[in-house]
């Protein structure tokens, strides 16, 4: 009996758990469908990779157990059909092998192990369906898209049925536009470099989230943007970050939110959290 019961109660934990981050991912996309929202959502990008390979399964385990809105992560697709993780368009920064991965079959691309700041490590290049796995029920997606090779990209996201947690993000509208009609119900967030690049992406697409750069985040691209039930997706990478790793957290938030901006994306999504926290913006 007394055995019956303890394993009941770790059953009773383990569905609680489960109930429990599909409630957290519910919960971010909720606010994230929200444009009014006073919630300030944070993104890492290429997952949390200070220590960690960038855009590697435990980086994103990371993300997720920090309690991260979005994680951002890069995806290809190799010679043979199977969408992965990587940035760049060769692997020699960030694997120990040279090349064009997408030239490279997935069997090829395996053999490779990641790099992270200089060391080797006994990571492998993760598959989309991997991240995702990981990721279901309890973080959102920023999947920036690295290839035009698109069907095998969303067979995995509906594969694994993460529609409600994926949205994609390119600058090349074409693109977006291929993934817009395929599925109307996938959310997209266009990337602007000016205001009227974002107005055509608004009138185009109806995005969830457009992505701004710093050079034109004004009053009035803000009130452009939220005026149209979207929230305003700007990076902290690079200046921002830096005064935040090094002390200058309020003047960083200054900057950042002085137009309404409600997405940060970040390379410090730790330090951000706890900031934003301290102002009510989380």
């Amino acid at each position: 009996m007394h055995f019956f019961k303890k394993a009941a109660g770790t059953y009773l934990l383990l569905i609680t758990g489960l109930v429990a981050y599909g409630q957290q991912a519910a919960e971010i996309r909720k606010k994230f469908l929200d444009p009014d929202s006073k919630v300030v959502l944070v993104a890492s990008h290429r997952a949390v990779h200070h220590e960690l390979p960038e855009n590697s399964l435990p980086a994103i385990r990371e993300a997720v157990r920090l309690g991260v809105d979005i994680v951002e992560i890069d995806v290809k697709v190799s010679k043979d059909g199977v969408p992965f993780l990587m940035h760049d368009g060769k692997v020699d920064r960030t694997t120990t092998g040279k090349g064009d991965p997408e030239e490279m079959t997935f069997s090829q691309l395996q053999e490779l192990r990641l790099v992270a700041h200089g060391k080797v490590t006994g990571e492998k290049i993760p598959t989309l369906e991997e991240a995702l796995k990981i990721t279901k029920g309890k973080i959102l997606v920023d999947l920036d898209l690295k290839t035009d090779r698109l069907g095998a990209i969303i067979e995995v996201v509906r594969k694994t049925g993460t529609q409600d947690i994926v949205f994609f993000f390119d600058s090349d509208y074409n693109t977006l536009a291929t993934v817009d009609a395929t599925d109307r119900d996938f959310m997209l967030m266009p990337r602007a470099y000016s205001q009227a690049m974002a107005d055509s992406a608004i009138v185009r697409f109806k995005p969830e989230v457009v992505h701004i750069d710093s050079k034109f985040y004004t009053p009035e691209v803000a009130r452009l943007i939220k005026s149209h039930k979207a929230r305003i997706w700007i990076n902290a990478l690079g200046g921002p970050d830096l005064k935040i790793r090094t002390g200058k957290t309020d003047e960083a938030l200054d900057e950042l939110l002085i137009n309404g901006a409600n997405i940060i994306q970040t390379d410090e999504p730790e330090r951000l959290m706890k900031a934003l926290e301290v102002r009510g913006k989380r």
